[in-house]
């Protein structure tokens, strides 16, 4: 089982990345996905889920500018992030149910 998430960067306030984690060894389409962040010195926090109906819920910190979504078929988790702001600085990570994570990617927010 492996995740590996891609798409982190540097980016300024009020702009957008794409998140991706790709999957291999097993399928995506039958699971809930997640994607949590973790940000320097504080703990791991959930940020949005699918769930394999398509089903969305958000934190409320990113609720209206993030986008969770999947390709059953290229086995890939997708996070759009709009409207970034300094404080969704963080390692952002996927999680596959019930308990399969990536490595992790890095988003920077700051101008």
């Amino acid at each position: 089982v492996q995740l590996v998430e891609s798409g982190g960067g540097l980016v300024q306030p009020g702009g957008a990345l794409r998140l991706s984690c790709a999957a291999s060894v097993f399928t995506i389409s039958t699971r809930m996905m997640m994607w949590f962040r973790q940000a320097p010195g504080k703990e791991r926090e959930f940020v949005a889920r699918v769930s394999a109906g398509g089903n969305t819920y958000y934190a409320p910190s990113v609720e209206g500018r993030f986008t969770i979504s999947r390709d059953n078929v290229k086995e890939t988790l997708y996070l759009q992030m709009n409207s970034l702001k300094p404080e969704d600085t963080a390692v952002y990570y996927c999680k596959a149910w019930p308990d399969y994570w990536g490595q992790g990617t890095q988003v920077t927010v700051s101008s």
